[in-house]
C-alpha cells in the first residue's frame, strides 16, 4: 500500500529552520523525498538558503495534490511580508504561522496527509489564548479537557509532563486525578498500538521529598490515588517517586517518567539525550511530532544548527505513521 504525504510546517521564520530542513532533505532517501511537503513561504525558504549559500532546488506548489515525485523540495506556499528574511515582523510571523498550523489542520482532518512534523515555533507569537503548539492543535481538534498528552519520546527513556506550558503557580491547581487517569491511559494505550509493548511507567510527585508524606499534599490526595485507580486497570506503574533521585539511574528501569511539570522532566530529560528526542502530541485526530528544540535564534545563518531531532521526527512518522 502506497504511503501518506508527510507535512512539514515550516515554523518560525526567525529560526533556523529552514536550514535543518533542507540538512534532512539531503540525507532522506529518494522514496521518502517524494513524500514530503513543506508548509511554508516559498521566497522565504529561498532566500534564506540563498544567505546560507546552499544551492539545492526548491519548488513552489499551490497544494497537496502536487505530483509528489518531483525530486525538490515542495514548499506549499504561504503569504508572508516582510523585508529582511532572517528578521520577520512578530505581527507578520504570528499571522503566517497561525494559517501554516490551520492549513496542515486541513489537511490532516480531511485523511490527505500521514502527519505533521511542525518545526520548531517561539510560543509567544501564538495567540495568547494558546500557550503552546500542543494546545492550539488540542483547540483545533476540539478537546477541551486538557487531555492532550506531552510525550517527549526516545526509544530508551520517554517523559510526560502532565501540564504543559502554564507557570508554575498554575500546576497545583491543575493537578487532579482525573487528569493523570486519562493522560497515562492515553501514554500505555499508544505504547500499547504503536510500538507493541506494554511500557513500565514511572510517576514523580510534585514537592520536594515528596511532602515527606504530609496527608494534605499533592502527593497524598491527587498521586498516590490516580496511580492505585490506574493499577486497577493492569498498568505496569509505579510511584510517587521523588524527583531530584529519579535521573541519576532510577529512570533506566522505565519506559516512561510521568512529571507534573514542564521543566521538572524536560530540563533532566535533555541533559541525557540532548537533540536524540521528538515531541508527539497523543490524543489529537491525526499523528503530530516535532523536533525537541527551539528557534535557535543564536545559530541563525551560521550553518551550525543540529538538525538531529527533525531527522528523528522523520524517519518515526516514516516507521509508525498510518
Amino acid at each position: 500500500m502506497k504511503k501518506k504525504k508527510i507535512l512539514i510546517v515550516g515554523g518560525d521564520p526567525n529560526s533556523i529552520n529552514s536550514e535543518i530542513i533542507l540538512k534532512c532533505w539531503r540525507k532522506i532517501s529518494k522514496s521518502l523525498r517524494e513524500r514530503i511537503y513543506i508548509i511554508s513561504s516559498y521566497n522565504l525558504i529561498k532566500q534564506q538558503l540563498k544567505k546560507l549559500n546552499y544551492s539545492d532546488q526548491i519548488i513552489k506548489i499551490s497544494d497537496i495534490s502536487t505530483n509528489s515525485k518531483l525530486d525538490k523540495l515542495k514548499i506549499i506556499d504561504i503569504d508572508l511580508n516582510y523585508k529582511n528574511p532572517f528578521n520577520v515582523p512578530k505581527k507578520a510571523s504570528s499571522k503566517f504561522i497561525l494559517k501554516s498550523l490551520d492549513l496542515a489542520h486541513n489537511i490532516l482532518i480531511n485523511n490527505k496527509a500521514q502527519a505533521m512534523i511542525n518545526c520548531a515555533i517561539d510560543k509567544d507569537l501564538l495567540n495568547l489564548k494558546y500557550s503552546g503548539v500542543t494546545e492550539y492543535l488540542a483547540m483545533k481538534c476540539k478537546i477541551m479537557d486538557k487531555s492532550e498528552v506531552m510525550l517527549i519520546f526516545n526509544k530508551k527513556l520517554s517523559v510526560c509532563p502532565i501540564t504543559t506550558h502554564v507557570d508554575l503557580k498554575q500546576v497545583p491547581p491543575s493537578l487532579k486525578i482525573s487528569l493523570l487517569i486519562k493522560k497515562i491511559k492515553k501514554i500505555d494505550g499508544w505504547y500499547r498500538s504503536t510500538l507493541k509493548k506494554r511500557p513500565k511507567i514511572g510517576v514523580l510527585g510534585l514537592n520536594p521529598h515528596n511532602a515527606e508524606q504530609r496527608k494534605h499534599s499533592e502527593e497524598e490526595k491527587i498521586i498516590k490515588p490516580a496511580i492505585k485507580e490506574l493499577n486497577r486497570f493492569k498498568l505496569d506503574i509505579s510511584g510517587p517517586f521523588p524527583s531530584d533521585t529519579v535521573f541519576i539511574e532510577k529512570y533506566k528501569n522505565y519506559d516512561v517518567i510521568v512529571g507534573m511539570y514542564h521543566d521538572q522532566v524536560l530540563a533532566p530529560f535533555k541533559s541525557i539525550f540532548k537533540y536524540d528526542a521528538i515531541n508527539i502530541t497523543l490524543g489529537l485526530k491525526y499523528l503530530r511530532v516535532s523536533p525537541d528544540h527551539g528557534t535557535a535564534k543564536n545559530l541563525i545563518g551560521k550553518k551550525k544548527a543540529n538538525s538531529t531531532s527533525l531527522l528523528n521526527c522523520i524517519n518515526f512518522v516514516n516507521l509508525h505513521g498510518k
